[in-house]
């Protein structure tokens, strides 16, 4: 048998003594109750790597072996490769040291190690003693790339990621050229049919595969948006909250552990929250925004479920067996079984946004704090972590606005005057959080009109959001919210003027800029149509706007391109937009 308890030697951890190993005596509830738990001495059949996204027993080689041993490490580099906001660590972290915990009770031996230095480093000092460890075919590109040394040397081997609701020989089916460009109709038809999730005899359940068209409501106060649950106090959450004050002090955002569910129930809990207060009145709503609300009837559980803490396929499931409005359900299903699906298996066919685009790709060198100046000493990451694909078919060259980052930019930050923006930047640093249309139609559509990296705001996407990861966040920002990579997985940019977001949010109400007279988003608007316009114009889907734009005439698109100029120069600057330079720049 082997002694599932801590070893107090580096040598009987699977570490040399001078291995970066992390003892901190602010974790010391979660060590004695983890070794309080564990079993003292018993046969392991072989170990198991968990790596952070999969925190569940219910699939995999866990699933399957009791006797299995499971090995977790907390890298303290890996946590702080970017700056992080503080809600997004204490997702991660509450929730590994919770599944510690759970797994301990259920009577697995469980190996909690915490370094300072990458993954890669202690697993391989692990295998040094413990031989090979299996692990589930990461989802983050970002770890694979990381662990490809241990896995070419047989210390690690891959068994397949059974998390995911679909397959690779889906996403062929579904384009048999294998390139681009991708589809997410196309895909989500192709899993429905063969799932038969909301089909009934090879045809879809009220005669649409989407009722997109239909969930585009705003929203008028009613019915009333739930206020989502709070979890109780606990040691954890107490012991954790001061660690991370300390431990990530440098690091962005506010951090509310109360939001977060620590143990399976509180994670039910949480799911049993969203069926029951928000699903009924998904659909019309989805695209709604409000300053009265955050998160409208949008369930939140993408951080738990992108940890495997909530399973996808039984969110899928509980939503196609209850009993919703069939706008609500499809429309809520096709986010998971469709374009979930749809751009981690993107994210995967294009390797992270390097290669086999619609556009040509560079990569960056190394991680990237999307503008965030470094407060003392950054961790090196492994060999073989670079910064990420960065296409980018617009030419876009504007460094990210100090606007995004709020308080976090040193000295702070000042708003950009423009309420919508600062609204939801405030949010999403209160929260780590904000949901999919103020991501795209408002953080995404601003930085993408006034031509903002996209690499940078991608950076800051995965920086600032407690459900971020590669697979996720480079398809959502680079594939779609900001266009970089063409018409690899878009037809079209997602970019609008005043008038969309005064028709879909209340946001204009408390702005200085009048959306009907003076508000700059609409000559961004054009003045970007007429910049790419010799790109645009191959699309058939955007004639009709291209031909809007170009009867404006010339003295009206002068003044488009004044206010793409100004605009640029004053978030530059840091500076905030005031109606005083519109009434001469641009306003009607």
């Amino acid at each position: 048998g082997r002694d599932c308890r801590v070893p107090a030697k580096p040598e009987e951890r699977g570490e040399n003594p001078e291995g970066r190993v992390r003892r901190s005596p602010a974790v010391a509830h979660f060590r004695e109750e983890l070794a309080r738990r564990s079993v003292s001495s018993r046969t392991v059949s072989g170990w198991v790597l968990v790596a952070p996204d999969q925190l569940t027993l219910a699939i995999g080689p866990l699933a399957r072996d009791r006797n299995a041993g499971i090995l977790l490490v907390e890298s303290q580099e890996w946590l702080s490769r970017r700056p992080y906001h503080r809600q997004r660590l204490g997702w991660i972290l509450l929730s590994m040291r919770a599944f510690a915990l759970e797994a301990a009770a259920d009577g697995r031996c469980v190996r909690y190690e915490s370094t300072d230095g990458p993954i890669v480093e202690a697993v391989e000092r692990f295998t040094r003693v413990n031989r090979r460890v299996r692990l589930m075919q990461p989802a983050e590109r970002e770890l694979r790339a990381e662990l490809a040394p241990l896995v070419a040397s047989g210390a690690v081997e891959i068994v397949p990621h059974e998390g995911w609701l679909t397959t690779s020989e889906d996403f062929h089916a579904s384009f048999p050229k294998g390139k681009p460009p991708y589809r997410m109709d196309t895909f989500y038809r192709t899993v429905r049919k063969r799932t038969g999730i909301l089909v009934e005899k090879g045809k879809p359940v009220g005669g649409a595969w989407s009722f997109d068209a239909e969930n585009r409501q705003s929203w008028p106060g009613t019915p009333a948006a739930p206020e989502p649950p709070r979890f109780p106090a606990s040691p954890l959450r107490k012991e954790l909250a001061k660690e991370i004050a300390e431990r990530f002090a440098s690091h962005p955002g506010e951090l509310d552990l109360a939001t977060i569910p620590e143990t399976r129930e509180q994670v039910d809990e949480l799911w049993a929250w969203a069926r029951r207060e928000c699903l009924t009145h998904f659909g019309p709503f989805e695209d709604a925004m409000s300053v009265k609300s955050r998160g409208l009837f949008h369930t939140r559980i993408s951080p738990a479920m992108n940890l495997l803490r909530l399973l996808p396929s039984r969110v899928v499931a509980d939503a196609a067996g209850s009993r919703l409005p069939l706008a609500s359900q499809e429309g809520f299903i096709r986010q998971i079984l469709g374009w979930r699906e749809f751009v981690r298996h993107v994210h995967e066919a294009t390797d992270g946004f390097r290669t086999g685009l619609a556009v040509e790709a560079t990569c960056e060198r190394k991680p990237g704090r999307a503008g965030l100046p470094a407060k003392g000493k950054t961790p090196s990451p492994p060999a073989g972590v670079d910064g990420g694909g960065a296409p980018d078919a617009l030419s876009a060259d504007l460094p990210l606005p100090a606007a995004f980052w709020g308080e976090a930019w040193p000295d702070g930050a000042k708003p950009s005057g423009l309420n919508c923006l600062d609204r939801v930047v405030a949010d999403v640093w209160a929260e780590g959080w904000s949901h999919h249309i103020t991501r795209l139609m408002v953080l995404s559509n601003i930085a993408t009109l006034v031509g903002v990296r996209p690499r940078e705001l991608t950076d800051w996407f995965w920086i600032a959001y407690a459900d971020a990861w590669d697979w996720v966040v480079e398809p959502n920002v680079l594939g779609m919210g900001t266009f970089a990579a063409g018409e690899t997985m878009t037809t079209k940019p997602y970019v609008s003027g005043a008038g969309y977001l005064a028709k879909m949010s209340d946001y204009c109400e408390g702005c200085r800029f009048d959306p009907a007279k003076d508000c700059p988003l609409t000559p961004l608007y054009w003045a970007f149509l007429a910049r790419h316009e010799p790109v645009l114009a191959r699309n058939p889907r955007m004639g009709v706007v291209l031909a809007a734009m170009r009867k404006r005439g010339p003295e009206r698109q002068a003044k488009d391109r004044a206010a793409f100029v100004h605009v640029r120069e004053v978030l530059v600057r840091g500076e905030r937009l005031g109606p005083a330079r519109a009434d001469t720049l641009w306003a009607r």
